[in-house]
Formats: structure tokens, sequence, C-alpha cells
């Protein structure tokens, strides 16, 4: 009998991704603190999310099930810049953006009979000249409040970015290549893939 799937998460940007990938899956909702530790580098930063996440769901579950946790940020000179406050720290982070290169990382953690298995996906993205009546109008339309570094690239803010250097699903949310290349190795493929046999001893990847 094949193992449950359960996306951590409820964000609807990640479940049309996954669903993408032709996986039959169910969400359940990680209730984690997401506050930076200390000094925290950020790929150390975005994957303890992505692991906290996935073990947060995976404790009430059955040992077999596959649980996958993700988190994104948006990284500018080595500084994580979250969601934005109010239309200031919007205008602030997208200014800092504008006519620059940034990281996206995404992490993805895959818990399953109690062992971890991961992956952190950087892709770089390089913004045009933004004006701040350009920022404010953007600001106005409602998008950008929830947004890590004030922008969805699969939205409004996708005119920003002039190039686009990695995995363009990761900024979304969630990497379609890295995911389903990982629950392949955990025997979990997707319908047109076939099992792959690269994991071993249970490590983080």
């Amino acid at each position: 009998m094949k193992s449950v799937l359960i996306l951590a998460s409820q964000s609807p940007r990640r479940k049309e991704l996954l669903s993408q990938l032709g996986y039959q899956f169910r969400t359940i909702s990680a209730d984690i603190d997401e506050s930076i530790i200390g000094k925290e580098l950020p790929r150390d930063y975005v994957l303890r999310l992505a692991i906290e996440k996935a073990k947060a769901v995976a404790q009430n579950q059955t040992a077999d099930c596959l649980v996958l946790g993700s988190d994104t940020c948006v990284i500018f000179e080595q500084h994580i810049l979250g969601k934005p406050e109010n239309k200031e720290d919007c205008c602030k982070q997208l200014l800092m953006l504008s006519n620059n290169t940034h990281q996206v990382l995404t992490a993805i953690a895959v818990v399953k009979n109690n062992k971890v298995y991961s992956a952190i996906i950087s892709t770089d993205v390089t913004f045009k000249v933004l004006s701040i009546e350009e920022i404010q109008r953007y600001w106005h339309t409602g998008e950008p409040q929830d947004k890590a570094g004030s922008y969805g690239i699969q939205g409004i803010g996708g005119q920003f970015v002039t190039q686009i250097k990695g995995s363009y699903s990761a900024v979304v949310g969630l990497p379609l290549y890295e995911t389903a290349k990982l629950l392949a190795e955990l025997d979990y493929p997707t319908p047109i893939q076939d099992p792959i046999t690269t994991i071993t001893n249970g490590e983080t990847v």
C-alpha cells in the first residue's frame, strides 16, 4: 500500500505546484515560530523552518507517512527580507531590490520513518528600476502585503523581473524538479516517474 503524502502547508501556491506534479496528497498547516534565531545565516534559517514544518505535522501522523515541508526567503546582500510590516517597509525593501539582483532560497524537507531528507535551492532574480510611485501603486494592489521581499513573482510583481537564473517554481514556493526527485528517491514517484534509489542511511541531503 502506497504511503500517504502530506503537504505541511495551507499555501495555495504550494498546493497548486504539488498538484502540478500529479500527486494525491493531504494538506495540514504547520504552526511553528518563524522567528530568526540570533545571527542565523539565511541557508540555515530557511532549512530549519522547512524541517520544523515537516516535523511539526509528522509527529501526529503514522511513521510511514511522507510529510513535505517547504520554506522560502528572499535574500539581499545576505539579509533576510520578510513580509513587509507596512507600506514604508514595502517601499524600503523594493527600493533595495530595484535595479539589483537578489537571491531567493527555498528549502524542502521530507520526514519519513522519523528521518529527514532535504534540499536547498538558490535562484538569482534581477529587478528592473522601480520608482517610488510604482512601488506605492503596487502596495495598494494588496499583493505585496503577505509576501516575503514584498513581491509575488507569480502575480503583478512578475513584471518587475528582468532576469531569473534558477528555478522559477522555487521562487513561487516549491521547486518542481527537486521535489519530484526527492520524493522519487523515497519510493514516491510522480505518475510518470520511476523510483530513484540514491538516498542512503536516512541522511539529510
